[in-house]
C-alpha cells in the first residue's frame, strides 16, 4: 500500500522514476545534487516505489525521545560527530554488521554551495568493499532513480570524473547552489 500511494504521489506531482536499482544488498547510494528540503521527500517517495529500505547518517543528539522514534522509522542511523569520531570508520562497521545495507548519502553535505563535494561517500565504499550507486533527482526533466553503478578502483580522482561526467547533466531545484565542479 505505501508503494502505491507513494507511486501515486510522484505521478500526481509529474516525476518519473529511471533506471532500475541494481541487485544486490550493500551500496553507498549517492543522492544528488542536493539543494533542497524536498529531495528528502521526493527520495523517500522513490525508495517507497521501488520497495527499498535505505538508511542515512544523522547527528546522534537528534536522538532523543520522541524524535528519534520518526527519525529512525525513516531510515536514520544515529552517528558521532566531532572530536575523534571518525564517520567512515562508523559506516563501514555498519557495513560489516549487516546483512543488507543500503546508505544514501549526499556527498555534498547541505544544501547550500560547497566549492567541492565531501569524499567519505568514497572512503566509505572502498573500505567496506561496496560499490556506488549513483542516484539522482533532476528538477527540469522531473525525473528521480539511478544511473549506473561504479565500484571504486583506489584511483579517486578517474572515479570522480566518472561521477562529475554524470552530474554535470543532472540539474537541482536550486542551480545556484550546486556545484557541478565535484573535484
Amino acid at each position: 500500500m505505501v508503494a502505491y500511494i507513494s507511486r501515486l504521489a510522484l505521478k500526481l506531482f509529474g516525476w518519473k522514476v529511471v533506471g532500475d536499482f541494481p541487485d544486490g544488498e550493500k551500496y553507498v547510494v549517492l543522492a544528488a545534487p542536493h539543494t533542497s528540503g524536498w529531495d528528502f521527500v521526493w527520495g523517500r517517495l522513490y525508495y517507497n516505489t521501488i520497495h527499498k529500505s535505505v538508511k542515512f547518517m544523522i547527528n546522534e543528539k537528534f536522538f532523543f525521545f520522541p524524535l528519534n522514534i520518526w527519525i529512525r522509522s525513516l531510515g536514520a542511523i544515529p552517528v558521532k560527530q566531532g572530536g575523534k569520531a571518525n564517520l567512515v570508520d562508523q559506516m563501514v562497521k555498519e557495513f560489516e554488521e549487516r546483512d543488507s545495507f543500503l546508505l544514501t548519502i549526499t556527498p555534498e553535505g547541505t544544501r547550500s554551495r560547497v566549492k567541492r563535494w565531501k569524499r567519505g561517500f568514497y572512503h566509505i565504499a572502498m573500505q567496506a568493499n561496496v560499490s556506488i550507486v549513483m542516484g539522482f533527482i533532476d528538477y527540469k526533466k522531473k525525473e528521480l532513480g539511478v544511473s549506473k553503478t561504479i565500484k571504486p578502483t583506489g584511483n579517486i580522482k578517474e572515479d570522480m570524473e566518472i561521477l562529475k561526467q554524470f552530474y554535470e547533466t543532472i540539474t537541482a531545484k536550486f542551480p545556484e547552489n550546486y556545484n557541478k565542479d565535484i573535484n
